[in-house]
């Protein structure tokens, strides 16, 4: 029996802040799969090359982590007041399912760039040279996300001297904003308070901070838990009872939270929401041999994606924990000593980052206005993507 040969789709590979993914025009996909549904999550599934059991990917375009196991669609927007819109699928490694239920804020700097580079902001608005601002819709969850990019004689510019830890390389900056980075709706805090006991059976009752702001994130205690806030990857991924506990976790935080009705339903949710344990400033040495000084942080952060602990910290985690550390009382806020802030700079496995949050009380309720950060971006290869024509 004759196979169907190979189909070609137009894509870039990029990588935005410390993640990489494959990048798509909303036009350029097999028109099947221009819609949401099954046929466009197997398109995914198969450029990224999953659901792969060895859990290397191998077939495909995906690195076998959670921060290389990512897709991109971009189109120009129907939305008011913004340039395109961006659509993140967060492809599962070694089950049959693309994850659409948040954002990935790494490689939300890079949605600006592609869209310049491939048409889809208005050249009018685009200078030669100068600071291109792309204002973009992100679908997954229904939020403006600002783009600054700086353009060169009609080009991103995509080289620079920004060191981003947990990128080996410098490249050109690229300011990103989230605006009102929590749920629409809905209570930043979806439990009403900024502390919650929540009891997870056979571990016990921890104190947590349950927020929603960037994406819906779990903060606990690591002394709660055991450990310091300085471990690296392999303290925790080599555990395989450790990743256990925190899956428990999380799936008990999802059920109070309001995002799943039972513990269950968390597999199938892989995405979100995320777990993170945070501790006061300590010294230690980074992934990369770099030594981070207890003085030059002020608090560590430790977080979970996609069952593993992340080799850095998520963009859209980050954007939580300034939002976190912005309002007095949350356990994140408690960890960098209970100050009021408007910005913080935290410890994580591969170094440290910077994330500021502007946040008020509305109505005994807080809201967080903003959340900046900046990334770098950039295209590591462009052409043409093939998978199986059978997939269609």
């Amino acid at each position: 029996m004759a196979s169907k040969p190979q189909i070609k789709i137009p894509a870039t590979y990029m990588r935005g802040g410390t993640s990489k993914g494959v990048f798509f025009r909303l036009q350029d996909l097999p028109e099947a799969a221009q819609q949401p549904g099954a046929v466009r999550d197997a398109v995914l599934m198969r450029v990224i090359g999953s659901p792969d059991p060895y859990g290397k990917q191998t077939d495909g375009m995906g690195g076998a982590t959670s921060s290389t196991s990512k897709t991109v669609i971009v189109s120009k927007s129907a939305q008011p007041g913004h340039d395109v819109d961006y659509l993140f699928g967060q492809v599962s490694i070694d089950k049959p399912f693309v994850d659409w239920s948040g954002n990935c804020g790494n490689l939300s700097s890079a949605v600006g760039p592609f869209a310049i580079e491939n048409g889809l902001v208005d050249a009018d608005k685009v200078p030669d040279n100068g600071v291109c601002e792309v204002r973009i819709w992100q679908a997954n969850i229904g939020k403006t996300i600002v783009n600054k990019v700086t353009m060169v004689n009609g080009s991103v510019q995509e080289t620079g001297d920004f060191e981003l830890d947990g990128v080996t390389f410098a490249a050109a900056e690229v300011p990103v904003e989230f605006m009102d980075p929590s749920a629409d709706g809905e209570s930043m805090f979806p439990t009403g308070h900024l502390v919650d006991d929540l009891e997870v059976p056979g571990i016990g009752t921890l104190k947590a901070t349950l927020i929603n702001a960037g994406i819906p994130t779990i903060f606990l205690n690591a002394e709660e838990i055991g450990y310091d806030g300085t471990e690296l990857q392999e303290a925790i991924n080599s555990d395989a009872d450790a990743l256990q506990r925190f899956e428990t976790i999380r799936a008990h935080g999802a059920v109070k939270m309001g995002l799943i009705d039972d513990v269950a339903e968390a597999a199938s949710r892989q995405h979100t929401p995320k777990v993170a344990f945070v501790a006061p400033p300590k010294s230690y040495t980074a992934s990369s041999g770099k030594r981070v000084k207890e003085s030059e942080v002020d608090l560590l952060v430790r977080a979970m994606s996609m069952g593993k602990l992340h080799h850095a910290m998520m963009g859209t985690a980050a954007v939580a924990i300034g939002t976190a550390a912005a309002i007095p009382g949350t356990t994140v806020n408690l960890a960098a000593g209970g100050n009021d802030r408007t910005m913080v700079n935290f410890g994580h496995p591969s170094g440290t980052l910077q994330v500021g949050a502007e946040c008020k009380l509305v109505n005994g309720q807080w809201t967080a206005i903003k959340a900046i950060m900046s990334r770098s971006a950039r295209v590591l290869m462009e052409g043409q993507v093939r998978i199986p024509g059978d997939v269609l």
